[in-house]
């Protein structure tokens, strides 16, 4: 297939939402586990609340590595194309994955069985931290200009997906089996998720914007390199607009998977419950606020789910102390919903657009997974604020990284066309691209 054809935007986007979906099971699999289980398996404490910040200490080393992978998906998705860099992220992450399955417990090998946790958990991160700017390049470069948030919003679901079925998969696991095969199967479980996103993957054609780069001589050499020196602004902007996101999204599920448990207040599958119901409506909410995005603008749809953050953080965890099952299950599901995937849906579209395409997926990943350096440490921050404050912790970590974001999002300037009436890709331009 030519590099130069612009495939179907929605057989593209929806090959990158298969990949996404994915990698994010992969890596959500890896979130629950340690909430629920890595605490006993892998490490040695009589202490409830020291096991579950040991287990979200190995949670965060994937996301310190993100970076890494970010860095190098960026340099070789904007010198070597999105496509190449998609089909090696998938199989670094599902190889982890699957190893991660089959890990030997501290009871059987000791103090080596955190280790090759830990092992593990860093390639994983590097894996994941590679996948999102190729897969949101992939669905916005082939989009059409004016339908950008919405097809950029379409590999956003692979995340929902991805939850969706993690959450799923530890569900249906626990229904069939005991002891440790109750968080080794989902592991495991990965080697066939992983082959049909490879294949699926691999009948779309490279992204347009990237071949006319190519074509036209314009591929830096370093292009991560000069993201850093030329646009570090607009990367560290990006990194405190994904905060309410990403941070509030790991606060809403992996933390308080552990809150219900050490404060006693209800059942931890009620929790993991109103996680699968956020992510299903956010099959549909993702589209939706993507959509909505190409009419009035990327900024208020995002301005939505920051504002929501700071307002909900104090109400949420009101509604999960009453200790009531359903209650617990609209706070997670609200806290998705709303806090999540009104700023997840507009990121493809809204980071993408700061960039030109020469250095875009540079740009995006760095910024994207940098925010990830700061979330990952995020359970563990809540859990000790939890073991220092109570819940209020907690709740007032929550509101401070919506106000975080909201703030950022007054410096970042509209792009979406609708509003701005010219072209969002207008750095694209080959031509002043070669000039900058």
């Amino acid at each position: 297939m030519s590099g130069s054809t612009r495939d179907n935007p929605a057989k593209v986007s929806f090959a990158s939402m298969i990949g996404t979906a994915v990698e994010s099971y992969d890596f959500f699999i890896y979130g629950t586990a340690s909430a629920a289980y890595f605490g006993t398996a892998f490490f040695h404490s009589d202490n409830a609340i020291v096991g579950v910040l040991a287990s979200f200490a190995t949670l965060a080393v994937g996301f310190l590595f993100r970076p890494l992978g970010g860095y190098l998906a960026g340099h070789y998705g904007d010198r070597l194309g999105r496509k190449r860099v998609l089909m090696w992220s998938l199989t670094v992450m599902g190889v982890a994955t699957v190893l991660v399955g089959v890990l030997p417990t501290y009871a059987q090998v000791g103090v080596l069985a955190p280790l090759l946790l830990i092992l593990l958990r860093i390639v994983q991160g590097i894996g994941f931290g590679a996948e999102w700017s190729g897969a949101v390049l992939m669905a916005v470069e082939h989009a059409p200009e004016r339908k950008r948030g919405f097809f950029g919003a379409v590999p956003q679901i692979g995340i929902p997906a991805g939850l969706l079925l993690a959450n799923g998969a530890f569900l249906l696991s626990e229904a069939l089996f005991t002891g440790d095969w109750v968080w080794r199967a989902p592991f495991l479980a990965s080697v066939v998720m992983v082959a049909a996103g490879m294949y699926i993957r691999n009948r779309v054609g490279e992204s347009p914007e990237f071949a006319k780069v190519k074509s036209a001589g314009a591929i830096r050499r370093t292009p991560a390199l000069d993201v850093l020196r030329r646009d570090w602004r607009v990367v560290v902007r990006i990194m405190a607009l994904r905060l309410a996101e990403t941070g509030g999204y790991y606060v809403t599920t992996s933390f308080m998977l552990s809150y219900v448990v050490l404060a006693s207040l209800t059942d931890k599958q009620n929790v993991l419950l109103g996680t699968i119901v956020g992510s299903a409506l956010g099959l549909v909410s993702h589209l939706a606020f993507g959509a909505l995005s190409d009419r009035i603008g990327r900024k208020p749809v995002f301005l939505i789910g920051s504002i929501f953050t700071i307002a909900f953080g104090f109400p949420m965890f009101f509604l999960v102390n009453t200790g009531a099952g359903i209650a617990t299950v609209v706070a997670v599901a609200l806290g998705l919903l709303f806090s999540h995937d009104p700023i997840f849906a507009v990121e493809a579209s809204w980071f993408a657009e700061q960039f030109p395409s020469e250095v875009r997926s540079s740009g995006i990943s760095l910024g994207y997974n940098g925010a990830s350096v700061i979330a990952g440490l995020l359970p563990f921050l809540a859990t000790a604020l939890f073991g220092v404050m109570g819940w209020v912790g907690p709740a007032l970590l929550f509101v401070a990284l919506g106000a975080i974001s909201t703030f950022a999002a007054r410096f970042c300037a509209e792009t979406a066309p609708a509003r701005t009436g010219s072209t969002a890709a207008r750095a694209t331009d080959v031509s002043a691209v070669r000039n900058r």
